[in-house]
């Protein structure tokens, strides 16, 4: 018989965010989530009525709600783009976490004030019952701020509502351009708060970049792009080098995009995609020595069999050092037919490890694994 799987229940910001927005009126609803989006499916199964839109800056996190989502009513929808869809909407729903990015939530909270209706309301909810954080950033706005403690004795959230009542006075570009030197050429780069390394290039980036030297013709994957400062970099030493780059994040795919117009890189192709696949299969061969496949893991994240999901550091084989903030870079003698996130093709746990090297202080080792029968030589970069 087919198992069925339970619906996951929200995380606790998420959930209070809901119960405090089933309270109050609109039909024109955007949510963000913590989760599946959970605040998105429950309000539009109890309002048939309504347009309730699950806003997603990660096309894995999209899929998996919609996954969730099974039979869901016609009015839920899901997006993945770089900025919220615009509105106007009578109720935004925000759940944040009190160890996220600051400058991402500041982002997303102004973006839905600028998107509410007059008169429609803001509901932000965070996992930090005495936060002074979150209402300090509501209470900027110079509109009323309204407290929602959770019930219990000991609550684990808080909840605000803010009314809309006039247009914001000030908006801030939270985008970053900025300039980082590959060999003899000055190179430009964009970021936006959610984008890994935001406003800067990570020492891990940069010992990538100086790790790889490709031949003229070679066609590159770069897996989890980021703001795209690796892909730059490759394709402009040589305009006959093509660099594919694909990213789940749907703002660093935008970033990478930007970058490579702003250096004037017509061999630079970038795509949202949260599997893997790569157009082509089996054409990335790499020369002796030369890598085919960049393989980047952003600060706390691990290779899973459905892409990239956050998770905890792991300690690897190699040394035992901690993979936080850690970009690899990965050759393989065959991509043909498999996937960059299978975990068969890279099992961080098992194979040995050598370490070969360290500059700003990452360290690299390599590994040998075997896929259909095949070696597969991998060397991963990892900041201490």
């Amino acid at each position: 018989s087919p198992v069925v799987t339970e619906p996951l229940p929200p995380r606790p910001a998420e959930a209070h965010a809901l119960e405090v927005a089933r309270g109050l009126e609109g039909t024109r609803i955007v949510c963000t989530t913590a989760g599946r989006g959970q605040a998105a499916s429950g309000l539009a199964g109890e309002r048939p009525t309504a347009a309730v839109t699950g806003w997603f800056l990660d096309l894995h996190q999209h899929d998996r709600a919609l996954e969730a989502w099974a039979g869901h009513p016609a009015g839920l929808s899901a997006v993945c783009t770089a900025d919220m869809p615009p509105g106007p909407y009578d109720l935004a729903v925000v759940p944040l976490a009190k160890d996220g990015e600051a400058e991402l939530a500041r982002d997303i909270l102004q973006a839905a004030l600028v998107n509410l209706a007059m008169g429609g309301r803001l509901v932000a909810a965070i996992d930090n019952p005495r936060d002074t954080w979150l209402h300090g950033q509501l209470a900027a706005t110079g509109e009323t701020v309204r407290v929602r403690p959770a019930a219990g004795g000991k609550p684990a959230t808080i909840c605000y509502v803010v009314e809309k009542t006039r247009e914001p006075a000030k908006l801030r570009d939270f985008t970053c351009e900025f300039a980082f030197r590959d060999r003899e050429r000055l190179l430009r780069a964009v970021s936006r708060p959610g984008v890994f390394a935001h406003r800067r290039i990570d020492p891990g980036a940069r010992h990538l970049i100086n790790a790889v030297d490709v031949a003229p013709g070679t066609r590159v994957v770069d897996v989890g792009c980021g703001s795209g400062c690796v892909a730059i970099a490759i394709a402009a030493r040589d305009p006959s080098v093509h660099v594919h780059a694909l990213d789940s994040a749907a703002r660093a795919v935008e970033c990478t995009a930007r970058g490579a117009e702003a250096n004037g890189l017509a061999n630079v192709s970038v795509v949202l995609e949260a599997g893997g696949l790569v157009p082509d299969p089996g054409s990335y061969r790499p020369r002796p020595r030369e890598p085919a496949v960049l393989l980047r893991l952003p600060h706390r994240a691990v290779v899973r069999r459905r892409g990239l999901e956050g998770a905890r550091p792991r300690r690897h084989a190699a040394g035992g050092h901690q993979a936080a903030g850690m970009v690899s870079r990965a050759t393989a003698p065959d991509v043909e037919g498999r996937r960059p996130g299978d975990r068969e093709d890279v099992p961080p746990h098992r194979g040995s490890a050598t370490r070969v090297g360290r500059a700003d202080r990452c360290s690299a080792f390599t590994w040998t694994t075997f896929a259909g029968g095949k070696p597969l030589k991998w060397v991963l970069e990892a900041a201490e």
